[in-house]
């Protein structure tokens, strides 16, 4: 790519922009039709085979003695029985660390590790066949929680850390110090579409597998590592998915594979479909914590020195628990400067299942730990949460991170929250809090305002790339495929409105097609909020590839300068003229042998993260954006409402205003859901017992607050060369909701000023009450 292109590519070459408006979603009327097709809804061919995965049943830990699958063998349907010994290939399904077997033959490290598959003629049959299986296991105590790994000193990767001054010595000569402990839950992805593969044999070994993944390459190489054959035998395809939130990215490797090896074994398609429950147990979550913090500070509450302990439960593996812990370090400064400063992590072994990537990447759990930490500060010193957040935001000559990269839009992050406080009315409705609860003595309000700052780009340097493929068609249409995957975040669109307005041509022209390993290879994750930012951008220099060729082509047919050329509104303009439709230069151009296909390949600039030095520039730029909530609780029950939500979010120039806001609308709520209402519990023998939408409680259309005001802040765009100056909006709102928490934990403060609540998260009736009562006798959290 020239360095002319990479300097188009921050600013649209047509008049007449398709991006920037509000478009709905590509499949919106498909959706709310119930026609758009996902994998379970394809057409099945005929001889179409069904898998089921089988597990011991109730240990969690232990060494297998017995593993008799005789009855499953003769149950009726069943056309094969596979287990570790029928692996062709590498028995591993792990995205790096090769520490994550397809199957175990020996011994199980956490209750729902396979042990063997069955394929049959139809999904009810295989279901039915996995329950005659006899497994028995010489079971051993589990290690289940954060505490217990600390105890027994497993752990799955080495400690990390961060480290500038010394934190120790300053916090011994503040005027001021406060500390807090406190539990942060994980979280299920509950992805309306469950984990999900279809794999079709092709002839000489080939395999065409459909999966629900975030990471088709991830896949592929899954695939053909456990098959034994090459990459380049295996194709992914992912037309969308019915939600992923992270829950894909790594983990629909496994489900693809026993796929494969079903339909590599009987030389049929064969489809898997996890059960919700079996999709709730043998599937990772967000990481759970344990957290301490200690902080430094003057009489004004302003920040001196900062300790942060991060203890991590990341489950038997590795999975992607290296990223994601850094990332939550990355993110323990959120808006904040730490002159002196030590954030340090510990990433855990239990006997549960490995934790993986979601919405936020580890981000919110340091984000967390951060507002815990300004709201401690608060209430040690009686001052307003927000007076204190101010004081220590990042600001000229406090701008630099505990990992060494400047946050050069301090001023952005300032000037937003400012215009939220005023707008949200913030002091006029603190007042009003305080009035409330000075009149009232079984329900308490609160009301909190949180920033959010958060880094885009993917910490692993080599994965901020991507490629696009685009062809314009002799009759003016345009193909368009990339890297990315649809999710339902509306990605799709937006890169169509990318090539609409990079091709001239009107949106409708522009067909979005399903992402597929063989129309672009090697790609990235659709994750770490980069799918736009990537992918946009590759498909936007594929497109002036095209047009440039195209404007060269006019330029000495018709013998006008290239300056002169514009395509725009399915035209092609010479001198501000039209000249020809974009239909009729297509057929002109092909008839002229000019190419009309191209692939566009972008890679992230100015990164570069050097882990073992702790040292570079890990993140292109920062999001921003801030909440302020107001909750109501009640003292006797426990129980909580949020009463008004108003949040002010930054996304530079948008692309699409309406997918933009209901980004934010989609991850406040799902975070609230996190910080609320979410609770994973597994009992002393390490089964999950919250596996089913009865026992685990998403949020649900009464949980959105009545007054939810969203707004997009008025932005001259990033400073950064992002695709039209846009920022990423897929993670950094799930953190927002965060104002919710320490709103609550506003209003349990309000029983005994002084003293800080022992609040864990999420913060259920059960845990408002348990704090309640806490703070009535005066026990610190």
């Amino acid at each position: 790519m020239s360095a002319d292109l990479l300097e188009k590519t921050e600013a649209g070459t047509s008049t007449s922009q398709v991006v920037g408006k509000s478009y709905k979603h590509d499949s919106a009327e498909k959706h709310v039709s119930g026609t758009a097709t996902y994998i379970d809804d394809m057409i099945e061919p005929y001889g179409t085979l069904h898998v089921a995965p089988g597990y011991a049943s109730n240990e969690a830990c232990g060494r297998l003695t017995t593993i008799d699958l005789s009855a499953v063998r003769a149950a009726p349907g069943v056309v094969a029985v596979l287990e570790a010994a029928d692996i062709l290939g590498v028995n591993d399904c792990s995205p790096a660390m090769g520490d994550d077997p397809v199957f175990v033959s020996d011994r199980i490290a956490f209750h729902g590790q396979l042990v063997f598959l069955v394929v049959a003629e139809s999904r009810l049959q295989a279901r039915k066949a996995v329950q005659l299986a006899r497994i028995e296991v010489e079971a051993e105590t589990p290690l289940v929680s954060v505490a217990d790994a600390l105890k027994a000193e497993q752990k799955v990767l080495p400690d990390y850390e961060f480290r500038r001054g010394t934190p120790e010595a300053t916090m011994e000569r503040s005027a001021h110090t406060v500390k807090s402990s406190f539990a942060l839950g994980g979280q299920e992805h509950f992805y309306l579409e469950g984990q999900m593969a279809f794999a079709v044999p092709g002839e000489d070994g080939d395999m065409l597998v459909h999966s629900s993944t975030q990471h088709p390459t991830e896949v592929q190489h899954t695939v053909a590592k456990v098959l034994g054959v090459d990459e380049a035998a295996v194709t992914v395809e992912v037309r969308r998915m019915g939600g992923a939130f992270g829950g894909k990215e790594s983990q629909a490797n496994q489900w693809a594979a026993l796929a494969a090896l079903a339909a590599n074994a009987t030389g049929r398609p064969c489809k898997c479909r996890l059960d919700r429950d079996d999709d709730m147990i043998l599937t990772g979550k967000r990481h759970d914590f344990l957290v301490d913090v200690e902080a430094g500070c003057d009489a004004s509450g302003k920040i001196e020195a900062v300790q942060i302990n991060l203890n991590s439960r990341c489950g038997h593996s590795a999975d992607l628990s290296l990223g994601i812990n850094d990332r939550a370090m990355f993110h323990a400064d959120n808006s904040y400067f730490y002159p002196d400063v030590l954030i340090a992590s510990k990433r855990l072994k239990t006997n549960t299942v490995s934790n993986t990537a979601f919405r936020g990447f580890g981000g919110p759990q340091g984000m967390f730990a951060a507002e815990r930490l300004m709201d401690a500060i608060a209430i040690k010193m009686g001052q307003d949460p927000l007076d204190v957040r101010k004081a220590n935001f990042y600001r000229e000559g406090e701008n630099t991170t505990p990992y060494g990269q400047a946050v050069d839009e301090h001023d952005v992050l300032a000037a937003l929250v400012d215009e939220l406080e005023e707008s949200s009315e913030y002091r006029a409705r603190r007042k009003a809090v305080d009035a409330f609860n000075a009149e009232n003595t079984i329900l308490k309000k609160g009301i909190a305002l949180t920033p959010v700052k958060f880094g885009i780009s993917f910490t692993l340097t080599h994965l901020n790339q991507a490629g696009a493929l685009v062809h314009l068609y002799r009759d003016g249409s345009v193909h368009l495929n990339h890297g990315g995957t649809e999710m339902g975040q509306g990605l799709y669109q937006k890169v169509a409105q990318i090539a609409a307005t990079e091709m001239g041509v009107r949106l409708e022209k522009v067909k979005i097609t399903a992402t597929n390993t063989s129309k672009v290879a090697n790609t990235s994750p659709t994750a770490a909020s980069s799918g736009t930012d990537l992918n946009g951008m590759a498909a936007a220099i594929a497109c002036r590839e095209i047009v440039g060729r195209l404007k060269t082509f006019v330029a000495q047919h018709f013998e006008v300068s290239e300056e002169d050329i514009e395509l725009v509104d399915d035209q092609m303009l010479i001198s501000g003229k039209p000249k020809l439709s974009i239909k009729e230069l297509a057929q002109l151009a092909y008839e002229h042998r000019i190419h009309l296909s191209s692939s566009g390949f972008y890679k992230t600039p100015k990164i570069i993260w050097d882990r073992e030095r702790v040292k570079g520039r890990p993140f292109l730029y920062f999001s921003y954006g801030a909440s302020c909530s107001e909750v109501v609780i009640d003292t006797l029950t426990g129980e909580m409402k949020v009463e008004r939500v108003d949040v002010l979010h930054d996304v530079g120039k948008s692309l699409n205003p309406a997918l933009d806001i209901g980004q934010i609308e989609g991850g406040f709520v799902q975070g609230m859901g996190w910080l609320t209402t979410e609770e994973l519990w597994f009992d002393d023998a390490g089964r999950l017992r919250t596996h089913a939408p009865s026992t685990y409680k998403i949020p649900t259309a009464t949980d959105v607050p009545e007054i939810f005001n969203v707004a997009l802040y008025e932005s001259d765009g990033n400073p950064e060369p992002t695709i039209y100056r846009s920022k990423a909006v897929g993670e950094p709102p799930l953190m927002l909701p965060i104002s919710v928490f320490c709103a609550i934990n506003d209003a349990v403060a309000s029983l005994n000023k002084g003293v800080l609540p022992t609040l864990d998260a999420p913060a259920t009736p059960e845990a408002i009450l348990k704090a309640v009562k806490a703070i009535k006798f005066g026990e610190e959290g």
